[in-house]
């Protein structure tokens, strides 16, 4: 099957509308679910879970599944729980995430952490891991267990692995890039290939729809990495400078300090080591990044990465749901928050 490709526009503003759009009945179904499977009889569960998964998002991985659904046609409703369960399993990496990480904001608002507590946050996240693998367990394909569990399993390596890179300045770009196609796409792209296995498509479009996620992942946590220099907190929900003042070893910081001068190096060494952690030494940073454009060369590489997850899906006939894929890969890119 011969496969038409599809350019990535770089003049207009994409937006995410389309995939919105195409999602929205579905979405209703899956936050019907999601809000059933937080309650418990412990009321601080449904409270500390539904403050993070009532504070905004995109909710772009599940709408990843109902859109992979609508690609290929499949008109049932089985979608809906893994959508759910795919929900879960990301928010409760949020959760363990702001722990390890220190965080403060979240979307805008104090992270769970913050109100909570870690050791509440932490448990919160185990409770809705529980209540992802019991909505994989109710759909009965041992596929689609493998696949969520392996991504589960996948995340959680990636995790350790960016935990063990940080404040390691030789951190290289390969190594970069397979942690966060752990941490990231593995989810990225077990949400969109389940949509393909819930209607028994043939391999080659499992295998697209996966490639789509896959590599839309990448493009989504280059852009994540390129935010923390480029954008505000009005605009972020966090606070700009946070992976900058957690010494983590990203992109842009990956090509600043390669394309450094001696005295530049030495500064990223000392700033990732924790040592200059200021306004001041941010700004610094920034202007660096600037200088040899760190920042705007991770964009692109981001561009890269969704123009290969525009690729991967034109085997597919054009279709709202197609085009609102491709839009959405776009709108990954330019996206400022």
């Amino acid at each position: 099957m011969s496969a038409d490709i599809v350019p990535l526009p770089r003049k207009q503003l994409p937006s995410i509308e389309p995939m919105l759009s195409l999602t929205a009945n579905g979405m209703n179904a899956v936050n019907a679910v999601i809000l059933e499977r937080m309650q418990s009889e412990i009321p601080l569960i449904p409270r500390l879970a539904g403050y993070l998964i009532s504070g905004g998002g995109k909710r772009l991985r599940p709408m990843l599944t109902l859109a992979g659904a609508a690609l290929v046609g499949y008109e049932g409703t089985r979608h809906h729980k893994l959508a759910a369960a795919v929900e879960f399993i990301h928010t409760a990496t949020l959760l363990h995430d702001d722990v390890v990480d220190g965080s403060e904001l979240r979307r805008g608002k104090a992270a769970a952490n913050i109100i909570f507590g870690n050791p509440a946050t932490v448990l919160v996240g185990d409770f809705l891991f529980s209540r992802a693998f019991e909505l994989m367990t109710e759909d009965g394909s041992l596929k689609v267990l493998r696949i969520l569990s392996n991504a589960s399993a996948v995340i959680a390596e990636g995790e350790v692995s960016q935990l063990t890179a940080q404040r390691q300045i030789e951190t290289s770009e390969e190594r970069y890039l397979h942690i966060i196609g752990a941490k990231t796409a593995a989810l990225f792209a077990a949400a969109s290939q389940i949509s393909a296995v819930v209607a028994e498509c043939g391999e080659e479009q499992e295998r697209a729809l996966e490639d789509y996620g896959r590599n839309l992942g990448v493009a989504f946590q280059l852009v994540d990495d390129a935010i923390d220099y480029d954008s505000d907190a009005a605009e972020m929900g966090k606070d700009p400078g946070d992976d900058f003042r957690e010494g983590k070893m990203t992109l842009p910081v990956i090509l600043a300090y390669a394309r450094g001068s001696e005295d530049e190096r030495k500064f990223w060494k000392d700033a990732i080591m924790g040592h200059r952690t200021s306004e001041a030494d941010l700004a610094h940073a920034i202007e660096l990044m600037a200088r040899h454009n760190a920042v705007h060369d991770t964009r692109e590489r981001a561009r890269h990465f969704a123009q290969r997850a525009i690729d991967a899906i034109s085997i597919f006939p054009d279709s709202k749901a197609r085009q609102a894929m491709a839009e959405a890969a776009q709108f990954a890119v330019a996206r400022g928050y």
